[in-house]
């Protein structure tokens, strides 16, 4: 198991260092902490598909979890509330889809767009699992998840750091669902061992 994840540590970085020139351009839209954070969902997700193609399984203390659960959150509230200080966020968008809509219409950067949409429904999907390994029905992992989410939603346009935005709600929402469905699935590469 060491040598398949040493491999998808250094398939992850070629990918990420042919990507890089991409990337380095979301420096300027979010905090610098976004490379860390796509490095480090890459090597996540990389390690998956070769655990799963060998047919290995890894074994992470539930403790162990959590904590990479917990720096995991940190960057994410880095990247929700301390972005560049150039940037005016006072908008609300209450119609579902619109913001959707704006980013597949071609009006705004597709590096942008694409982040933006892939962003709020990916890096929603680690909770997803969470909660589903903390056995809540998907109802429950999903109504816990809108509260928690419209929170956010509403600490952002109130601390002017984010806009307040229906469809950002919904794409966090899917990303947790999506998290939830396929827990049974990352199951078979995965085990947190509770003690």
């Amino acid at each position: 198991m060491k040598k398949s994840l040493l491999t998808a540590i250094l398939i992850s970085f070629g990918i990420f260092m042919v990507l890089s020139p991409v990337l380095i351009r979301l420096v300027s839209y979010l905090h610098p902490i976004v490379l860390g954070v796509v490095l480090l969902c890459m090597i996540g997700l990389v390690s998956f598909f070769v655990l799963l193609i060998r047919k290995e399984m890894i074994y992470l203390p539930y403790r162990l979890f959590l904590g990479l659960l917990t720096l995991y959150t940190l960057a994410l509230v880095i990247l929700l509330f301390f972005r560049p200080n150039d940037q005016s966020y006072n908008s609300i968008n209450l119609v579902p889809f619109s913001t959707v809509t704006f980013y597949l219409s071609g009006k705004v950067n597709w590096l942008i767009a694409f982040y933006n949409l892939a962003a709020n429904i990916g890096l929603f999907i680690p909770y997803g699992l969470f909660l589903k390994l903390k056995d809540f029905t998907q109802w429950k992992a999903l109504f816990i998840a809108f509260l928690m989410i419209a929170c956010i939603e509403v600490l952002q346009f109130v601390s002017h750091r984010g806009s307040l935005d229906i469809d950002d709600l919904l794409l966090n929402l899917l990303g947790v669902y999506l998290g939830c469905v396929l827990f049974p699935f990352v199951r078979k590469v995965v085990q947190i061992v509770i003690k």
